[in-house]
């Protein structure tokens, strides 16, 4: 029984020396490529890509709160147009608009137009038209332009697919401990911040298009705090997106050139 045992343990030994030598073999072989297939991220890395993730997450965000409320643009009437102590204002986003009923005695002095939105006062919402049946909206006598408030919408939903596509990636690149997913995660967010930025310009095209139908009643227009978070989110995305570009590039190539400089001396 103990010769068996040592003649095995001999056997053993001879082909962990084979494997290990510098003729190795196929079991060196295998050896290196299961090294290489199961290469594992450390733990600097991992605490950086969590990080760099914590950053588009707060792109992300900033998109949803953005594409989800209606401030993207007030339009507002002089304050005096309608010769009562009313006047009206507008906001409206992608998806629906308002309009408001403010008293001009709530209203600064010093302002000339109605507003601002934050005032009291009654409103009346509704969802845009051109989603479902294909009508323009009418605010003020003006009328919206349906393909390009389309485009920006559009446009906005396929960020938001990137953004999560490119979460999926990071999940997976975090679970499995590997930085392969990385670089379609980068694609992913830079992308998606894009697609971001040419939805609020496309609507800022479309605000332009309103204004220019209709010069009956003049109205005072600016851009809300919605599009300052939509263009924030973009942009912080795109930087979100060249963090993940880096973290996936090799830490230093002299570095693994190092120890054949040493083994050579």
């Amino acid at each position: 029984m103990w010769s068996n045992y040592f003649v095995q343990q001999d056997e053993e030994g001879r082909i962990g020396v084979a494997g290990a030598g510098q003729g190795g073999g196929l079991g060196g072989i295998k050896g290196g490529r299961g090294q290489r297939r199961t290469h594992k991220m450390s733990d600097s890395q991992e605490g950086k890509i969590k990080l760099a993730f914590f950053v588009s997450i707060i792109g992300v965000t900033l998109t949803v709160l953005g594409m989800g409320t209606e401030f993207w643009v007030e339009l507002a009437q002089p304050k005096n147009f309608s010769g009562n102590q009313t006047c009206q204002m507008a906001h409206y986003g992608l998806w629906k608009g308002c309009i408001r009923t403010l008293w001009v005695a709530d209203i600064d002095p010093e302002r000339t137009s109605c507003g601002p939105v934050e005032l009291p006062g009654e409103s009346n919402c509704t969802y845009f038209k051109f989603f479902t049946s294909g009508e323009n909206a009418v605010i003020f006598k003006k009328t919206t332009n349906k393909n390009l408030n389309l485009a920006a919408a559009v446009l906005a939903l396929l960020s938001l697919t990137m953004m999560v596509m490119g979460s999926i990636c990071i999940a997976m690149s975090l679970s499995k401990g590997v930085p392969f997913f990385l670089k379609p995660a980068s694609f992913c967010f830079i992308l998606s911040g894009v697609l971001v930025l040419l939805s609020v310009l496309i609507f800022h095209q479309s605000m332009l298009a309103l204004l220019s139908s209709d010069h009956s009643i003049p109205l005072h227009h600016e851009l809300s705090w919605s599009v300052a978070c939509v263009g924030s989110a973009g942009a912080i995305l795109i930087v979100g997106g060249f963090l993940f570009i880096i973290l996936s590039l090799p830490f230093s190539p002299w570095q693994k050139c190092l120890p054949h400089k040493n083994s050579a001396t």
